[in-house]
């Protein structure tokens, strides 16, 4: 029997070599490679490591690795079969994934230095193997990035809609709610829509398995797409329903069942539940696995001009070793950066005159406003409350936290468990641009609520002498800073004004204060010492 064979169909299966010294020898500089990336960058994987283990949103993590591994390993014979092709954009783009780390070291940036260090690993794979080995290992390589501890960006979308999904399903079911933000109250008792009833850990698991399961019984880009749009889909929808099912609960038992630990237990049970519905219901659709294109016994042999010629020697070592240089260039260039983060800085008292037309009000008097916005480190700061001298309209308060130099956890921009303090949540939030004397200034508004209270908030930030609303230009400011070895000095400016629920948030007296505040704050900044 003959078996004819289309020679260009086989040009993947082309790069065989008789003799496997090569492909072992390739292997083992990578596995070096792989290893020395994990070494060079251990602080960033180990921050990984340490969000895992405290955070049950990402404990998923532990087991991410390992299977990237298994999967890797699956294909163990066929990456062996293949010849390496050094690959210069790998190189390319290692570097650029390096430079990353660097901008987000310096900007204290933990999830970019996380994904920059992580993608290293498949950079790593392509400068050494070449494409065809990262096109084989495309599943596991991409899959390692779910180890990467991100998702919280989702948590106030999550919160919004599993608030306005229970509370539409309440109404529904006739059952009469009040709603004011994150928390609805029934008359059986309140609720709240916190961080845990988000759905966000049930959406990053079934992300997961759901990527897993694709890979594994399916092989039709469009049969996985629709399994990975489900598993993004469901549980948002599912957490939606399980809010829902528990305040029902509580309200139907008279606040006796789902109100404490058993809360939590409903919710995994029904997260459960969905989770083996959904992947039972995808399995019903599974493809089986592919036979191979190319059996061992058939295995043409190519014309000479079709075959892939081989590697030069050398060149994976050389890619190899460029791969080790560049990867080890990085963390020096942040060594240096941070060589000041420890360094011992002045006492800086701020003190401020009065805005003209304001006076400053005692923190007894009465109208005083006693909020305080969190911050990190020990920065310079400046609070008070303010009235107008003719009396004309309610106290505003302002804060001004100033850092001379900037390090990790002792910074301008920094994760705050509960930004607003653990008595205020924020009901909304948007940049707004404000007429000031000099001109429109863009303000970061939040509105603040603690029962029928309100607080309106602006904020700006003042990074190297540039006033924005706008975080990710302080981040890229503070980078560039460090490393060209510029002023750090960055100000938090925050002013504020309490009003009831009923009345219109006083956005006129902010305006005010501030375009009369804000030349006597930006004259006391430029007088504070401004070293690198």
């Amino acid at each position: 029997m003959s078996v004819q064979l289309d020679p260009v169909a086989c040009l993947p299966d082309a790069a065989v070599r008789p003799d496997g010294h090569g492909q072992r020898h390739a292997l083992q500089l990578l596995l070096l490679a792989l290893a020395a990336v994990v070494l060079l960058y251990h602080a960033t994987f180990w921050s990984m490591l340490e969000l895992w283990s405290r955070s049950q949103t990402f404990a998923h993590g532990f087991l991410i690795v390992p299977i990237s591994c298994w999967l890797a390993w699956r294909q163990r014979a066929r990456l062996a079969a293949l010849t390496p092709r050094p690959s210069r954009p790998g190189l390319l783009l290692l570097g650029a994934l390096g430079l990353a780390w660097l901008l987000a070291d310096a900007a204290n940036v933990p999830v970019v230095e996380q994904y920059a260090a992580t993608a290293m690993l498949p950079a790593c794979v392509l400068a050494i193997l070449g494409w065809p080995a990262v096109r084989l290992l495309a599943f596991p390589l991409a899959y390692l990035f779910l180890a990467v501890p991100f998702g919280e960006v989702f948590l106030e979308p999550l919160i919004d809609f599993t608030a306005a999904f229970t509370v539409t399903a309440l109404q529904w079911t006739g059952v009469p709610v009040f709603r004011d933000g994150s928390n609805f109250s029934l008359p059986t008792g309140n609720w709240s829509v916190v961080e845990a009833c988000s759905g966000l850990r049930y959406l990053i698991a079934a992300l997961a398995l759901g990527a897993l399961f694709a890979h594994v019984h399916f092989h039709s880009t469009r049969r996985r797409l629709a399994v990975m749009a489900a598993a993004l889909l469901v549980p948002i929808l599912a957490n939606g329903v399980r809010a829902y099912l528990i305040v029902m609960l509580g309200h139907l038992s008279n606040m006796r069942l789902a109100v404490g630990v058993d809360h939590l237990i409903y919710g995994w049970l029904f997260f459960g539940l969905v989770a083996l519905l959904l992947f039972w219901l995808a399995a019903r659709w599974r493809e089986l696995p592919l036979a191979p294109t190319l059996p061992p016994t058939l295995s043409p042999t190519l014309p000479p001009a079709l075959a892939t010629p081989p590697a030069r020697p050398g060149a994976t070592l050389r890619a190899s070793a460029a791969c080790l240089l560049l990867a080890a260039l990085w963390p020096a260039l942040a060594l240096a950066s941070h060589r000041d983060d420890g360094a011992a800085l002045p006492a800086i008292v701020l003190a401020l005159p009065d805005p003209p037309a304001w006076r400053r009000l005692h923190d007894a008097a009465p109208g005083s406003i006693s909020w305080q916005a969190p911050y990190a480190g020990k920065p310079a700061l400046f609070a008070a409350t303010y009235a107008r001298q003719d009396g004309d309209g309610a106290p505003v308060g302002l804060q001004l936290h100033w850092y001379a130099r900037q390090a990790r956890d002792a910074e301008l921009l920094t994760h705050q468990s509960s930004p607003y303090g653990a008595r205020w949540t924020a009901l909304a939030q948007r940049v707004r641009q404000v007429g000031l004397s000099g001109g429109a200034l863009d303000v970061r508004e939040s509105v603040l609520a603690h029962g029928g209270e309100r607080l309106l908030v602006w904020r700006v930030y003042r990074q190297g002498g540039v006033v924005t609303a706008r975080p990710v230009l302080v981040k890229l400011l503070l980078a560039q800073a460090k490393l060209l070895g510029r002023r750090q000095d960055g100000a938090d400016l925050i002013v504020f004004a309490a009003y009831d629920e009923l009345a219109p948030p006083p956005r006129a007296h902010l305006q005010a204060f501030l375009r009369a505040a804000l030349p006597v704050i930006e004259q006391r900044l430029q007088e504070l010492p401004h070293g690198p």
